[in-house]
Formats: C-alpha cells, sequence, structure tokens
C-alpha cells in the first residue's frame, strides 16, 4: 500500500480516535503537562501510527547497507556484546587484581582507566602529578608498569580498550612491547585505544599537545596499525564525553560523526587509503535515561555513518560503512543521594544500549557518584548485563523495536538533525573550526544549561534529587586509594632510572626530537623507546619542545 493511500485511511480514524475518545479523557484527565519531549527537543506525539513510520518499500535487513539494524546478519543470536567494565586504580598491581576479578566473574573484555598524569604525559616523580597519582586511574609510566598491568592475562586471548588520548600511541607502543614480551605478535593483539584528541579539545580537557601535531599522531597510529596491527582498532571516536558535557542526543551522534570526518580527511590528507584505515574505527557513545530516543540514536548513527562513508568518501568496503561502537552508561545521570537507585538507572540504560545493537558495554557502578568503584558494585554492574544477556530475551531477535512507529520516527528525526548540525560544521570548514571558534562547545553549554534550569525549576524530575527526597544517615562503603602509592611509584621510577642505559635513552631522545620535525612516522621510535626503558613523560617532553603545548583561547 502507497504512502498516500496508507495516511487516507489513517488519519480520519485517528482524527475519530481525537474527538470521540482523547476530548472527553482529557476533561477528566487533563495531560501532565503542555508538552511532551526528548533530550534533544523532539516533540513526542500523543500517539504515532504506521504513517510515522518508513514506508513499506523503505525494507531494511541487518548486516547489510546503511546497517540501521545491526552491522551484523546474526548479531546478539551468534555472540553476545563484549562485557568490558573499565576499571582503574592506584598502582598497576592493584589493578591487575581487579582484572583478574573481572575476568573471573565473566567479564569478556578488559577497559583500562589510567591516572590523570598518565593521561596528559606526565611520570608519577614529575612535580605536575604530585597528589594525582593513581587517583582516578592506573598509574603508568613505563613499560614496567604495563607488564605489570597485564601479568598473567594472556594479550591474545583478551581484547582490552585503553581510555587514553593526547598519548595513546605511546601506550600503545607499550602495550605491543609487553605482547612481544608474552610473545605475542602485534598481528595477533585485539584491543581499542580512544586516541579522540578533537573531543578533548570539546569536553575533557586531557589534550597535551595543539590539534595539527596531535592529528599527525593520530594518523601515525591509522598508518601503522594498517600494517602491523590489524585487528587493533585505531581510534575510539567518542560522543561519550560529549554527552557526559551536558548535550544532546542529537548534538552527541551531529558532534561526534563530525570529529571522525574530519579524522578520516586528515587520513586521505596524509596519503591513507580509506579502505585500508576505515575497518579500523570505532565509536563510543553515551547510554541516558530516555530510553526510547537512546535506542533510536544508535540507529541513526550507525545509518549516518554508513552513508558519510559511502557517499561522501566514496569507501568500497562493507566494513568502511560499518559503525561499530562501544557504550557506557551515562555516569552523569547517577547521584550521590540514594546511590541504589543508580542500578535502576544503569539496567535501562544497558538495555538502551543493547537495542540499539551496541558491539561491546560498559556499565557504570551504582557507587560511582561517589567515589571509584568497590568490588561489590562493580560485581552488580557486570550481573547486570549478564541479566540483560541470559535472563530477559531482548537478544534473542535482531533490532527488537524495529517497526515500531516512534522507534522509526525517532530514528528518521535524530538523523536529519544531526545531518543538519553536520552541514552547518561543514559550512564553517569542518570540526576543526568549529571546535577553536568555540561554536560546539557553546552548543554544548547552551544544552548543559537548560537541563539544569529544568531540574532546579522541578520541570526534570530526578527521583532522589528533586523529587521523592528522603533523609539518609547511612555512608556506603566506598573505595579509597592510599596515598603512599604515590611514593612506591616514585621509588620505582628513581631504580629504574639509576638502572637503565642513560646513554641509550638520551641518544633515543635525541632521534625522537629529530624525527618529530619530520614527516617520519613515530610509532616504531615510540616502542624503540619504551623498549630502552624512556618512559611516558621523557617521551612526552621531548615532543612538548618540539609541538609545543595547547592552550585554548579564553572566552568572556
Amino acid at each position: 500500500m502507497t504512502t498516500s493511500k496508507l495516511q487516507s485511511r489513517i488519519e480520519p480514524a485517528k482524527r475519530n480516535w481525537e474527538e470521540t475518545k482523547v476530548a472527553p479523557a482529557l476533561q477528566r484527565f487533563p495531560e501532565r503537562k503542555s508538552q511532551f519531549t526528548t533530550s534533544s527537543g523532539i516533540e513526542l506525539k500523543r500517539l504515532y501510527t504506521r504513517d510515522d513510520a518508513p514506508s513499506d518499500d523503505a525494507v531494511e535487513f541487518p548486516g547489510e547497507y546503511p546497517f540501521t539494524r545491526g552491522i551484523q546478519p546474526t548479531m546478539y543470536r551468534s555472540r553476545f556484546w563484549t562485557m568490558r567494565q573499565y576499571a582503574g586504580y592506584a598502582t598497576a598491581e592493584e589493578t591487575n587484581r581487579r582484572f583478574r576479578f573481572l575476568l573471573e566473574q565473566g567479564q569478556s573484555g578488559l577497559s583500562t582507566a589510567f591516572d590523570l598524569p598518565t593521561q596528559i604525559g606526565y611520570d608519577a616523580d614529575d612535580p605536575m602529578a604530585l597528589g594525582e597519582v593513581g587517583k582516578v586511574g592506573v598509574s603508568i609510566s613505563s613499560v614496567y608498569d604495563m607488564a605489570q598491568l597485564f601479568d598473567h592475562i594472556p594479550l591474545d586471548k583478551v581484547s582490552t580498550s585503553m581510555t587514553i588520548n593526547a598519548p595513546a600511541a605511546i601506550l600503545l607502543a607499550m602495550y605491543i612491547v609487553v605482547g612481544k614480551r608474552q610473545g605475542v605478535e602485534p598481528h595477533q593483539l585485539r584491543g581499542t585505544i580512544q586516541n579522540d584528541i578533537l573531543k578533548e579539545y570539546i569536553a575533557r580537557g586531557t589534550y597535551i599537545f595543539p590539534p595539527q601535531a596531535s592529528m599527525r599522531l593520530i594518523t601515525d597510529v591509522f598508518a601503522y596499525c594498517t600494517r602491523h596491527v590489524p585487528k587493533w582498532n585505531t581510534i575510539s571516536i567518542s560522543g561519550y564525553h560529549i554527552r557526559e558535557a551536558g548535550s544532546t542526543a542529537v548534538q552527541e551522534v551531529a558532534f561526534t560523526l563530525a570529529n571522525g570526518i574530519a579524522y578520516v580527511q586528515a587520513a586521505i590528507d596524509a596519503g591513507l587509503d580509506v579502505d585500508d584505515f576505515a575497518p579500523q574505527l570505532s565509536f563510543f557513545f553515551n547510554a541516558h535515561n530516555q530510553f526510547l530516543e537512546e535506542v533510536a540514536k544508535f540507529r541513526a548513527a550507525r545509518r549516518l555513518w554508513a552513508k558519510i562513508m559511502r557517499e561522501r568518501f566514496g569507501a568500497q568496503k562493507e566494513k568502511s560503512w560499518q559503525l561499530r561502537f562501544h557504550t557506557q552508561t551515562g555516569g552523569s545521570t547517577l547521584t550521590a543521594q540514594q546511590p541504589n537507585n543508580n542500578i535502576v538507572r544503569v539496567a535501562l540504560q544497558a538495555l538502551a544500549a543493547v537495542m540499539g545493537g551496541t558491539q561491546s558495554l560498559h556499565t557504570n557502578s551504582s557507587d560511582e557518584a561517589l567515589a571509584l568503584p568497590t568490588e561489590s558494585a562493580v560485581q552488580v554492574a557486570l550481573r547486570t548485563q549478564q541479566i540483560i544477556a541470559h535472563e530477559t530475551g531482548v537478544a534473542d531477535t535482531i533490532d527488537p523495536l524495529a517497526g515500531s512507529y516512534v522507534i522509526e520516527a525517532l530514528t528518521d528525526e535524530i538523523e536529519q538533525r544531526a545531518m543538519a548540525y553536520i552541514t552547518q560544521i561543514d559550512e564553517m570548514g569542518g570540526a576543526l573550526t568549529a571546535i577553536e571558534s568555540g561554536f560546539i562547545n557553546g552548543e554544548i553549554q547552551d544544552a548543559a544549561y537548560a537541563y539544569q534550569q529544568a531540574v532546579e525549576k522541578g520541570e526534570q524530575i530526578v527521583v532522589g534529587v528533586n523529587e521523592f527526597v528522603v533523609d539518609e544517615d547511612i555512608t556506603p562503603e566506598i573505595l579509597r586509594v592510599d596515598p603512599a602509592i604515590e611514593i612506591a611509584q616514585r621509588q620505582r621510577l628513581a631504580t629504574l632510572r639509576a638502572e637503565r642505559d642513560n646513554n641509550k635513552v638520551n641518544e633515543l631522545r635525541t632521534h625522537l626530537s629529530n624525527a618529530a620535525r619530520s614527516d617520519d612516522n613515530l610509532m616504531p621510535l615510540f616502542i624503540e623507546c619504551v623498549e630502552h626503558d624512556v618512559t611516558l613523560g621523557e617521551i612526552c617532553h621531548t615532543l612538548r619542545n618540539v609541538f609545543g603545548e595547547y592552550r585554548p583561547s579564553v572566552r568572556i
């Protein structure tokens, strides 16, 4: 049946329903508010019907372009998503114990959180690291720390994600060296480095170098891994932190894919063939509380990226069109008040990610609004994924909400609104220009402010915060990082510097300085440096002397 014929049947019936059923009901029970919208301001209709969904000739199947319904033809009927719990704190030994606990509990992939000094390229004994060592992630200064982190964990048997950006290439070099020392060749390694510097300038702030130098390091990783580490995801283009900064769902999709476009173009400009590196690109999205919008968001992002890669960049391989993504439940949605409520929030967010077709998933722990998660809270978070996988039945059929009138309508609407943003960013000159001009940051700030106003006015209910509030006398157990670990890390580095071949270290740092001024790919030299005990901080300081440091402009 054509769309026009369908509408001619539905519209009169809908009008009759509104007149005979809705109007009398509203006299007795007025609606709760005058307008219902998603986080992106998309107005939700009272009722969706078949005329809101795509026409009958728009039939799509999983594993086929444009992948709205999933990138694999069998999805979770063949294999569940990777259950990849994020972990890292204190020393490499402490985090190694947490990793092994999670693997024993049934986790299927590792995800590494690094402390702030590591994220911005300082060793644990640097004065800039004082008081921050091991506090929000694991401290990694040398290849010995990295080896301890993965002690008794065979790197040819696990997939490892590393949330690291500015010094991502150096941490990957350490991982490659640790693999070699285990007898695992680079081509056997599986995992992901985040390596997404553009969102650092937008939302997160753990940058080191100016944009052009940072983009050069990223494309060096693309080129090296294409040849030598083919199973590795060379970047995880992140909308997660954009959403955590306060963006809407539409903005999360738009700004993430705009950054993705910038990376693809930079790699092409560096002489790489799109079909050589595109299959190693991956994405990282947030999952928030508005369940229907979140499911539609994932479907829209997948479809939009497929079109961008095939139509804009002329990619020929099917794998180049596929948007593969990791999801983490929304950290900013967790509350310190009534923290057990967070278990429910996380379960619903995780369910949205699964319904939306994620490839891997981290579920936040209930106590993360208070501190780093305790072991017991982490176990519940992992069990949440396992219950969704094994007990709910939602993984037994592919894209189970497909055909829902509201899901299909929201998928279309999010795609159109995100594409409008991308077109606007293109007209500005691309994502980097949009970041430097303050456009993207301004859009996110406006969205965050609007949400906070809605909470403070009581228009947006946050259970336990501005409604259903109770007095709480019980302080839950929280994880505390021992300050002594910083002293121990400093002592380890002092021993390392005393026992290594410092003449070789100085020689390699000079070589690195010269190479950074050339067009050479720096990855082989990073690997050689860490093999000879050059530390993370020493490598980054050498690069700072060549590239400089990024200083954002201040806007008042």
